[in-house]
């Protein structure tokens, strides 16, 4: 692994003792550490700053290498660095310079504050005090950024090469008060799919299934269907199938002091059987052809 200055790994591989199962579990947006430098440069303090981090996903689904998949998990904070958006989706408010042509300006995402290095926090909390420099912003990239995609392209790779398809679960977190539009309804967890496009309608439905079984509210794309890993690497004709799952962290945690609730354990306990029966759901399968997209 790439090692960042303040003597942390950017990123962490948990394998399993062999792989047995055709899931890669990701986490990128789960990182705890905060670089001493972005830290002096953020005007907001140390909870603040952490409002819109995915807490303790990767712990929710650390059981993966015991069940035979391997689970890629970021060790920097989304604030810093979010690796689920395009390589170059950039805010050129932020920079002191010009920011380079092939530098995607225009996405929503940047216009809310939420590019590949977010402007904001939840709440729309500015995050710094100052502009970057361009070279700190294509830094972050070159350093962190390719390096986490090549590793997850590899877990990928690896995966279909040995069982002839694959599954990603791009594993992440939602606030409490989220709502479907239109209706009351407080979903537990949203898979996303990108409506169909990213993985096999009979993977997502699995998955949703299992949840209600396990006695979750859960519901499929909306509001959530998926982000840039999600569409990016989902390619469900080649038998590359990409999920998403979002978490409901007032079922886990505590939402202003920002630790783990009384719940957790019972959770992550509930998401391992759910892992474990969509490993068992994925192996009546045995095909690319069998997990096609309809």
């Amino acid at each position: 692994m790439d090692r960042a200055a303040g003597g942390f790994d950017h990123f962490e591989i948990t394998e399993p003792t062999a792989q047995t199962l055709p899931f890669v579990y990701n986490s990128p947006h789960s990182g705890r550490h905060y670089p001493p430098s972005f830290l002096h440069d953020a005007r907001l303090d140390s909870v603040a700053i952490r409002r819109s981090a995915d807490h303790f996903v990767d712990e929710l689904f650390a059981a993966a290498p015991e069940l035979g998949a391997p689970l890629l998990a970021a060790n920097f904070p989304r604030a810093y660095l979010d690796v689920n958006r395009e390589p170059y989706e950039l805010d050129p408010k932020m920079f002191d310079g010009p920011l380079p042509p092939y530098a995607n300006i225009g996405s929503l995402r940047v216009a809310g504050g939420l590019g590949t290095i977010p402007r904001i926090v939840a709440e729309n909390m500015e995050i710094y005090r100052r502009r970057l420099t361009v070279e700190e912003g294509l830094s972050r990239i070159d350093e962190i950024y390719k390096p986490y995609h090549a590793a997850l392209r590899k877990l990928i790779a690896r995966t279909h090469a040995r069982f002839g398809f694959s599954i990603l679960i791009d594993c992440h977190s939602m606030p409490g008060n989220i709502r479907i539009a239109g209706s009351d309804i407080r979903p537990d967890i949203i898979i996303g799919d990108r409506y169909g496009t990213s993985a096999s309608a009979e993977l997502s439905r699995a998955a949703v299934a299992i949840l209600t079984d396990l006695g979750f509210s859960a519901v499929r794309n909306k509001p959530y269907a998926g982000g840039f890993i999600t569409e990016h690497y989902g390619r469900p004709v080649r038998g590359l199938h990409a999920l998403q799952i979002e978490v409901n962290r007032a079922l886990y945690m505590d939402e202003l002091t920002l630790e783990k609730g009384p719940d957790f354990e019972t959770v992550a306990g509930e998401l391992f059987t759910f892992m474990r029966r969509m490993a068992e759901f994925a192996k009546e399968f045995g095909s690319t052809t069998a997990l096609a997209a309809e």
